[in-house]
């Protein structure tokens, strides 16, 4: 096979993110379709019913095994590894073909599956953790960058993300125009939110800048101190021979 041209490279690169982004896509719809049936069917447990040590109403499993948590891989004695890759394999066995992540709750080691197993409910500690985080604090529109996503419908939406992501961290959007969620193929980053007069780019670049000089400052300071420690070497070892 001869040599790919640049326009071919990137024709593949193009068919392979919207592959990517339709398997992203199917992905959420079928997780979706699961969270509305287990609404439909009342597969959620309570509280109570978890604390009450029901199982899990998609595997069956428990979900409060009271085995602990397990040790981390390194730490596990011999016995402990053979039962956690018998455990292993028994959990692909069942879920090797649903692309889902897996969950445990704290001190249990049973595992569960994302697509086929119901969330545990939340404790009143975990939901006011997660409140905060989520109504805390106001993000300010400086932080944020305007993002330009193609989907795989085709139609191109603007979204914004905090700068610190380098990449647009979602893979699957809302689309306006379909008034369905598709898969992102290409995201394109626009700039800063909030800049029409390129202040915000400037001070950015300034602090960047700012840094950069002082690390630089820190390595020839270092680099003074190694040369001269290197002159005070050969001087001792001169002496010695001399």
């Amino acid at each position: 096979m001869g040599k790919l041209t640049e326009e071919q490279r990137q024709q593949r690169a193009r068919a392979g993110a919207r592959r990517k982004a339709l398997q992203a896509e199917e992905d959420d719809r079928r997780q979706e379709e699961k969270r509305e049936q287990w609404q439909r069917e009342g597969m959620y447990l309570s509280r109570e019913e978890l604390i009450a040590g029901h199982p899990c109403r998609g595997c069956g499993e428990p979900i409060l095994d009271g085995l602990g948590d397990r040790p981390p891989l390194l730490r596990m004695t011999s016995e402990e590894r053979a039962e956690y890759d018998a455990e292993e394999a028994r959990y692909k066995e069942r879920h090797g073909e649903c692309r889902a992540h897996r969950w445990t709750v704290s001190g249990s080691r049973t595992q569960h599956c994302g697509h086929c197993c119901p969330p545990p409910p939340m404790g009143e500690e975990q939901a006011r953790a997660i409140a905060k985080i989520l109504f805390g604090h106001k993000t300010d529109k400086r932080d944020l960058n305007d993002w330009h996503l193609t989907l795989t419908c085709d139609h191109t939406v603007r979204r914004t993300q905090h700068r610190d992501h380098q990449h647009y961290s979602t893979s699957v959007v809302q689309c306006p125009t379909c008034g369905e969620r598709r898969g992102v193929i290409e995201a394109a980053l626009v700039g800063p939110t909030e800049d029409s007069d390129g202040k915000v780019q400037q001070e950015r670049l300034a602090t960047e800048l700012r840094a950069a000089k002082a690390k630089l400052e820190r390595q020839r300071k270092a680099a003074i101190k190694t040369e001269q420690r290197i002159a005070d070497i050969a001087k001792e070892l001169g002496g010695t021979q001399g």
